[in-house]
């Protein structure tokens, strides 16, 4: 009985080495070349555009940093996005701007030296109360009103936004000479006591933004705003757009940037932004 059972086994292992002697190794694939990896990110966008031809979303968020220009300031923006439908997204939007008064005239002072004015101190924005900055938090809808069609076509969006809004109020600083033609200078903000001397003859200049901001005053409010955006990026997957656009502002208490000028709660304008931004 031995016997067959050793010569059975014997043969088992001789045919499953001889298995493994014929068995080809496994083939090596060869690295892609840049050519083969432009080709497929070329055709991974065309289908990304497909989709959202035939109504399929072929993103769902969005991220755009945007630098923002108002006829009466400037700020900077963060958009995050996520899409619902082919044609419409959620938006959450993050801005800080500072917001300047119609009425604002940056002066230098200066003297008759030798012939010759010479600038004595840093520029100013004579009876400027205070600085007016604005952190906006909103949430809105953007909504497709064009695609582009192909990498060189135009996006169309239009959007809705609105939320909170902190007012900040820092107080404006310059220097004056006090006494008056002492040569001492003192740095001074408006005030009902210092009135004279911030609105006098005997200004030296400005003292840059490093003062008041221990003194900033908060005022809550609420903001809204409309916009039109126009992308034009090559490919989809990335953002560079324009967009055009009014804010609309409410404050609990009236925002005085200027000496002798009523503040108001109510504040409207219009902007353009650049945007930088990609999709995912």
């Amino acid at each position: 009985m031995k016997g067959p059972i050793i010569f059975t086994g014997l043969l088992l292992l001789a045919l499953s080495m001889q298995a493994q002697e014929q068995e080809p190794e496994p083939s090596r694939v060869p690295a892609k070349s840049r050519s083969d990896k432009k080709a497929e990110k070329r055709e991974r966008i065309n289908n990304m555009i497909r989709m959202e031809e035939e109504g399929e979303p072929a993103y769902r968020k969005h991220n755009i940093f945007g630098i923002k220009f108002n006829n009466d300031g400037y700020g900077l923006s963060y958009e995050l996005g996520k899409l619902k439908t082919p044609y419409r997204a959620t938006i959450y939007q993050i801005e800080l701007n500072e917001k300047k008064h119609a009425k604002e005239e940056k002066q230098s002072t200066s003297d008759n030296i030798g012939n010759g004015f010479v600038v004595l101190g840093n520029p100013f924005i004579y009876g400027k109360q205070n600085s007016f900055y604005q952190l906006k938090l909103g949430i809105g809808q953007q909504l497709m009103i064009g695609g582009k069609g192909n990498k060189n076509g135009v996006g169309v969006y239009a959007l809705f936004a609105g939320g909170f809004s902190a007012g900040l109020m820092r107080p404006y600083y310059i220097e004056v000479e006090s006494p008056p033609n002492s040569g001492q200078v003192k740095k001074i903000k408006y005030t009902q006591a210092d009135s004279a001397e911030f609105l006098g003859p005997f200004i030296v200049g400005g003292t840059g933004i490093s003062s008041g901001w221990g003194e900033m005053k908060f005022v809550p409010g609420i903001h809204a705003k409309a916009a039109l955006r126009f992308d034009w990026a090559r490919f989809n997957n990335t953002i560079t757009a324009i967009e055009f656009g009014f804010n609309f502002e409410y404050y609990t208490k009236k925002i005085d940037q200027m000496v002798g000028v009523g503040g108001k709660n109510f504040f409207n304008n219009g902007y353009i932004s650049l945007l930088f931004g990609s999709r995912k």
